[in-house]
């Protein structure tokens, strides 16, 4: 590939400037508990998959370290996980959840993948550490 030249020197192509994420803005760790901050749909979304990505893998760890068994504790996986994220966007964030498609469209974000990650760990460690 020929990169154009200017002033004697090699220039790299925009793309690969910045590790190619110049379109990105800053994301700051403080946003997540201010309800004054601005977001987007895809940030807000983001935020609440990998929150309940996090509880998936923590709850499914700590069920199958207990060790526990039983349909009630899947119930009590999906209770806490819907709990909190509602907790985070609608108590601590005071968003307008209309904004970002209402209350259905925000529960449901990383809803399945958490489910699959919190039965993956809880069978594993599970399987693994009691029998």
């Amino acid at each position: 590939m020929k990169e154009g030249k200017a002033n004697g020197q090699y220039q790299q192509p925009q793309h690969h400037q910045n590790g190619g994420a110049a379109h990105l803005s800053p994301f700051k760790f403080a946003k997540l508990f201010d309800p004054e901050a601005s977001w987007d749909k895809d940030q807000l979304g983001d935020v609440l998959h990998w929150i309940r990505q996090g509880m998936a893998l923590v709850c499914g760890l700590l069920w199958g370290a207990l060790p526990l068994v039983g349909g009630i504790w899947f119930v009590l996986f999906l209770v806490l996980s819907t709990g909190i994220i509602y907790g985070y966007y609608a108590m601590i964030l005071k968003v307008d959840e209309e904004e970002f498609g209402g209350h259905g469209a925000l529960l449901q974000e990383g809803l399945f993948a958490s489910v699959t990650l919190f039965l993956l760990a809880w069978v594993l460690v599970y399987s693994v550490g009691h029998f």
